[in-house]
């Protein structure tokens, strides 16, 4: 999560660079924001009566953030939507951490901006979703970057089984990654599928998917997509959830529901409590790195469940749902089975 990028200095201890060789830091904060502010604006309209409440806050490392928060709304029972653009020094630990090439001894410049979003419907009939987009840099005192990197996607997770949804979300994210290069899409949801896993469970899935992508570098991914590229594919995918969530949203909100959908509900949000605090990468990384807890921790449900084990009974909405997280070609006419 891009908001959990940062490690906390004291007050003084980070010089900025001395020159302005900075213009893809300048279009990723810009696009951070736009972004931050659209997804804003589509998650009230999508609620019909909740708001969001916004708290800004300053990193004493360098930059900082802003976290917006919508708490028991019409539609969402939360809905949490950050961004924050920071930059300071990175210890040695913390570059390996998170990928960076040629790590050497000692500390070395950063910046990093981007948006993070996860929404936990009222209604089981409506999956959660998570999408995150960021911009990493690494540059050195004079301000010359040395490592620039892209990252990021969105993930869906139903509550309840329904295919439609899936074959929906997936397909949105295929027309919009195939936009920029025709491998992006069955690259990222590969990775997607693999990531989004609870190996503590034996590798069940968190959800069905969607797209995922890390250390995506300028000129040296497999696609050969240049930095303006990857800078507009970060805004496709920032905005994509106005054409692959919002009308599944629209479709299944007014559906009926009860103490038996509820029960399941609260069940997988705790499998999503367990992926996020045991692999999720971003979380951990923040809190390592004493980043703002609040927001490391906001993708967390406002209830979940752990019932007692002994798996659902087949032909259940249970066993259909936990049979549907397995990877497939949502792309395919089949895809539903």
């Amino acid at each position: 999560m891009a908001t959990s990028i940062g490690v906390d200095r004291a007050p003084g201890a980070y010089a900025p660079p001395t020159s302005t060789d900075g213009a893809h830091r300048a279009r990723a904060a810009e696009w951070t924001e736009q972004v931050h502010d659209d997804i804003t604006a589509l998650f009230t309209a999508l609620d019909g009566g909740g708001a969001f409440g916004e708290e800004r806050w300053e990193r004493a490392g360098g930059g900082g953030g802003v976290s917006r928060l919508m708490i028991d709304g019409a539609t969402f029972e939360k809905a949490g939507v950050n961004r924050s653009t920071v930059h300071g020094l990175l210890p040695v630990e913390a570059q390996r951490r998170l990928g960076a090439r040629d790590v050497g001894p000692d500390a070395v410049h950063f910046f990093a901006s981007g948006v993070s979003v996860v929404v936990h419907p009222r209604s089981p009939r409506i999956p959660t979703v998570h999408l995150n987009v960021r911009y990493f840099e690494l540059y050195d005192v004079d301000g010359t970057p040395t490592d620039r990197c892209f990252g990021g996607g969105t993930d869906l997770t139903p509550m309840h089984p329904e295919p439609a949804d899936a074959r929906h979300f997936h397909r949105a994210l295929a027309g919009i990654c195939d936009d920029f290069h025709p491998s992006f899409h069955p690259r990222f949801k590969a990775w997607c599928d693999e990531y989004f896993r609870n190996r503590h469970r034996g590798g069940e899935r968190r959800g069905i998917g969607g797209i995922f992508y890390d250390h995506l570098r300028p000129d040296e991914d497999e696609s050969g997509a240049d930095v303006e590229t990857l800078h507009a594919f970060a805004g496709a995918v920032g905005r994509s959830l106005v054409h692959a969530y919002a009308p599944i949203v629209e479709r299944r909100r007014d559906e009926p529901w009860g103490d038996a959908e509820r029960a399941l509900q609260l069940e997988r949000r705790g499998r999503y409590v367990e992926f996020n605090l045991l692999h999720d990468r971003g979380t951990l990384f923040g809190l390592q790195t004493n980043a703002r807890v609040d927001s490391v921790l906001m993708s967390l449900p406002p209830l979940a469940a752990w019932p007692p084990p002994g798996g659902h009974p087949a032909g259940s909405a249970g066993a259909r749902l936990t049979a549907m997280l397995e990877p497939r070609d949502w792309l395919a006419p089949a895809a539903d089975g």
